[in-house]
Order: structure tokens, then C-alpha cells, then sequence
């Protein structure tokens, strides 16, 4: 019980807390986007986005979102929160997994830590994007389906939540934990522990109707009233998983590094050979790190490729490196090899923690972010903690360690969040997101340059469909009137001369929704826009 608390408590920190200082990318803004526009044209059933029909991602998350949206418009922070309890999912699920293999709530509770710690698991946990959301399910339907493979009661109950949760990873984005997540987990299973399976077909035949009839009933819809928009999507999904982002086989060989600061134990623990016959539970180890493996091989065989398609690697990584941290705290050390490989492993951790306050100071307090008294009280505790963490390394306390490092992450998502955002996001950035202010523009309709790709960023700033228009097309111009134009350059330098006998215009501004200041290699001129009111001349009509 005490445990589960601090879990809570841990996840409450690393998922919600400050979670709306950054602002939202581009995969945020086309989720949040959809979601609003379930809302407000009152079609749940068939996403759009911009107006366009949006069939590539499954509905539930957009259907969680725009329940947020229903419920507390324009909540940056709201929608990330769905993410964050879609986190919390994974790791009560992934906590009740791992003691349930190892039958150790210790081990369970290092490894909990250890996941709630690595980089990705807590960028994904704390924006608005569906990849949590389908590993979550798909962690869930693990646990229930191991229960049912190696326990003689209530096996109808467990595959039936294991058929729900299936269901709701596929809801959530297609088959992608299927094959990421789930693929590996069985492989390792029929290998190395070979399930339980006589007198349960009934059972697990019930898991897969169940799982098929949840995951395919939206799909059945869509494919009867959109037919021909289905084809399309299939056809540009793909194309785009064979030609787009396409890298080599070998660009996940740095997986490791999406652990963030583990990333060094990571390769500690890939060292097969030597922990083998160490580790406590030899067996287990071997399951978790060739889980990892495999998932590694059939991630690689995939042409399109991206650092956040590697979450569902993190699982496995930790349960592996807590196989280690656990081994050196319940079993001592065998040798002094064991003692330098564990001294080496968290003394660079320490080294790096130390330098913090020096990074604080760099980034935050040189340039004005921080005041005195809060770098002070800051550098006190990140080198109380740092203090903390150098005696475990030096007395061999691994789990006080890993203590430590939870603690210096809650210290960042408390405190220094909000810096980050100061430092992460332009100083010069002036939103289009200000257009909803000017009372006047409420009920004009907005459009954009069709030569030019609009960003869906802007759309979600805006807070309103931002639709093309054919600038060389003086009927449509005229039929789309009164309206609000949206042009990287000046209206003057796009527009027709001929049309300025039959249009006025109104200069609102010049709006800049890059994320990234100009200095960063990331800012584009394509989030900068002027916007203009377009009328039509009297003397016109």
C-alpha cells in the first residue's frame, strides 16, 4: 500500500505538475485540433482536422480529448492530463506485471521507478499525443493475459479483460503496441515460459472476439459511408510507412539513450554473459532483456522510423536494469568487478547530477530566468540531494541511488519546469492565437494562400478552421467575402493586382508562432503569417 502511494504520488509529479509550460507541437496540435472540431460540429463519429476528413489515426484518444474539450475548452493543460493518466495506467500495470513475474514487490517497485524516470516515458506522459495511450492499453492486456496463461481461477474474468484492453489499444492507434509490444512479450513467453493453455481455448477464443469486435466495429462504420476516403487513407498510410522518415536498419542501435539517465545501465545490463548467472532471477532477466531485444529486431525491420516509436522499449529496458539495481542491493557484490561496474555506472550519474546547479546557472540565472534567492534555494537542494546520491555510490546503496535520481526528477518537474519553458519557447513569439480577441473577427470566415502549406499549428491557435483559398481565382475571392487572409508575405505581393478595384483591406498584423526562438535551428518562416480583412468595395456592388 505504501508503495502504491508513492507511485501515485511519483506519477502525480512527473506527469501533471507544470505540465503546460511548453507549447504544443505540431502532433499535439493536430490531435487537439481534431478533438475541437468533434466538439463543435457535432460529428464524433468521423474525425476531421481543418475541415478535412481525418480516418489515418484511430478515435478513442480524439474521443478522450474531446470529451476534455466538451468539458474545459482550450485547456492546454487538461488534454495533457489524459496523457498523464494514460501514463499512470502503464505503470500500475507494468508495477502489477513485474511483481507478479518475480512474485517481489521490491523489484517491482525499482523497476516502477526506474520507468517513471526515462525521458520518453515522461515527454510522452506529459504531452497530448496518442502513442501513451495504446501502450498503456496494450501494458494492460499483458497483465491480464499473463494471469490467464499461468493461473488455474478466474480465467474467463482475466482473458475478458485482456480481450477489453486489446481492443482499446487497438481503438487507440491500430496495431502499432500489437506489434511493438505485444509481438516480442508472446515470442519470449512460448520460448522461455510456456503458457498454461489446456482447458482455457474457450476462454481465450472469447479474448480474441472480444479484442476483433472492439478494434473493428469503428473501421466497419467508416468503410460503410466513406468508402472511397478509407481507400485513400490506406493507400497514404502505406506509402507512408515505406517512404516516409525512412531510415536504416541499424538507427535504433541508440535506443539506449531514450532511458535518458539510465542510459549508461542500459548497456551495463546488455552485458549477457557476465549477469547471467548473477542475477537473482536468471530467468526472468533473460526474458526481460531478450523481450527488449526482439522488440529492438522487428522495430528495425520497420522502414519509416522515430526516437518516440521506441516507448514501448522502455518497459522492457527497465524491467531488465531493475533485475541489476536489485541484484546489488539484495546480494551484495560477488567480486570487485561487480563493485566497479555498479561505482562506475552511478558515479557518472552523481558526476552529472553535480553539475546541475552549474547548467542552472548557465541556461537560467546568467540570463536573468532565475532570481537569486530561487537559484540559492535551488542549488542548495540539487546539491543536497547530489550529496546524498555520491554516499550511495561510495557505500553501495543502489536503491538509495535510485531514490536519489527520483528525487532530483521531481526537484526538475517541481521547479525548474517553468524556466525551461521560459529558455525552450521564443521570446519574440506573438500568436495568431490574439486574432481571438479582436471581437470584430468573430464571425469572419479565415482562409490561407493555397500555394502555401499552412501549418496545423496555426489552425490550433487560432481556434478556428483556416481553409485555402485560390488567390488566382477572382470568384472565389469575391464569393468567400468578408473574410480574414492569412499570407507569409504582405496581401499586396500575392494578390492579382487587378483584384485591388474590388477589395479593401484591413492590415491586422504581422504573427510569429514559432515555438523556437530565432536563433534555433528548428524556426521557420513558415509560422510566420500577416493577416488581413479582406471587404469588398462599395463602389463594387
Amino acid at each position: 500500500m505504501k508503495k502504491g502511494i508513492i507511485l501515485f504520488l511519483l506519477c502525480c509529479v512527473a506527469f501533471f505538475v507544470n505540465n503546460s509550460v511548453i507549447l504544443p507541437d505540431i502532433m499535439e496540435s493536430r490531435n487537439i485540433v481534431t478533438a475541437r472540431e468533434m466538439v463543435h460540429d457535432g460529428n464524433w463519429m468521423v474525425p476531421t482536422m481543418n475541415g478535412e476528413l481525418r480516418l489515418e489515426k484511430p478515435p478513442l484518444p480524439t474521443w478522450i480529448a474531446g470529451a476534455v474539450e466538451y468539458i474545459t475548452p482550450d485547456n492546454i493543460s487538461a488534454q495533457r492530463a489524459m496523457a498523464g493518466l494514460a501514463g499512470m495506467v502503464l505503470i500500475c500495470f507494468f508495477y502489477l506485471l513485474g511483481e507478479k513475474i518475480t512474485r517481489n514487490k521490491d523489484y517491482a517497485f525499482i523497476a516502477s521507478l526506474l520507468l517513471l524516470t526515462c525521458y520518453n516515458v515522461i515527454l510522452m506522459g506529459r504531452t497530448a499525443t496518442w502513442d501513451i495511450y495504446c501502450h498503456a492499453f496494450m501494458m494492460g492486456a499483458i497483465y491480464f493475459m499473463y494471469r490467464g496463461f499461468y493461473e488455474d481461477k478466474h480465467i474467463y474474468k482475466w482473458f475478458l479483460w485482456a480481450g477489453i484492453f486489446l481492443g482499446l489499444s487497438f481503438l487507440s492507434k491500430g496495431p502499432v503496441s500489437f506489434y511493438a509490444l505485444l509481438l516480442p512479450f508472446l515470442i519470449c513467453t512460448f520460448v522461455y515460459k510456456k503458457p498454461q493453455v489446456k482447458g482455457k481455448g474457450i476462454a481465450i477464443t472469447i479474448m480474441i472476439l472480444l479484442c476483433l469486435i472492439l478494434s473493428s466495429w469503428w473501421y466497419l462504420y467508416i468503410w460503410e459511408f466513406h468508402q472511397e476516403a478509407v481507400q485513400c487513407v490506406l493507400h497514404k498510410e502505406s506509402s507512408a510507412w515505406a517512404d516516409h522518415n525512412v531510415r536504416p536498419w541499424y538507427y535504433y542501435w541508440k535506443f539506449f539513450l531514450e532511458t535518458g539517465v539510465w542510459s549508461l545501465l542500459m548497456i551495463t545490463t546488455l552485458m549477457i554473459p557476465f549477469w547471467k548467472k548473477r542475477v537473482q532471477f536468471h530467468r526472468e532477466y533473460i526474458f526481460a532483456i531478450s523481450w527488449t531485444l526482439i522488440m529492438l529486431v522487428l522495430l528495425s525491420f520497420m522502414p519509416e522510423k522515430k526516437p518516440r516509436y521506441l516507448l514501448p522499449m522502455m518497459i522492457p529496458c527497465c524491467y531488465s536494469m531493475a533485475y541489476l539495481i536489485f541484484y546489488w542491493w539484495k546480494q551484495s557484490y560477488v567480486d570487485n568487478v561487480d563493485k566497479w561496474i555498479y561505482r562506475i555506472n552511478a558515479g557518472l550519474i552523481s558526476i552529472a547530477c553535480f553539475a546541475l546547479p552549474i547548467a542552472m546557472y548557465i541556461m537560467f540565472y546568467r540570463k536573468g530566468t532565475v532570481s537569486t534567492c530561487m537559484f540559492l534555494f535551488l542549488t542548495i537542494l540539487l546539491w543536497t540531494v547530489t550529496t546524498y546520491i555520491l554516499y550511495s555510490t561510495y557505500k553501495g546503496k543502489p536503491v538509495n541511488f535510485v531514490y536519489g535520481v527520483v528525487a532530483l526528477f521531481a526537484i526538475a518537474e517541481l521547479f525548474l519546469m517553468p524556466f525551461i519553458g521560459d529558455v525552450a519557447n521564443n521570446p519574440d513569439f506573438k500568436s495568431i492565437k490574439k486574432t481571438r480577441e479582436i471581437k470584430s473577427l468573430d464571425k469572419l470566415p479565415f482562409y490561407s494562400n493555397n500555394n502555401e502549406s499552412l501549418r496545423i499549428e496555426l489552425v490550433y491557435a487560432a481556434n478556428r478552421k483556416i481553409l485555402p483559398l485560390n488567390i488566382k481565382d477572382e470568384k472565389q475571392i469575391i464569393k468567400s467575402l468578408p473574410c480574414v487572409i492569412l499570407t507569409h508575405k504582405r496581401v499586396g505581393q500575392e494578390f492579382p493586382t487587378a483584384m485591388w478595384n474590388k477589395i479593401d483591406t484591413s492590415y491586422i498584423g504581422c504573427f510569429n508562432d514559432n515555438r523556437r526562438p530565432k536563433s534555433n535551428m528548428h524556426y521557420s518562416e513558415d509560422f510566420v503569417y500577416n493577416a488581413t480583412i479582406l471587404k469588398l468595395k462599395t463602389c463594387s456592388k
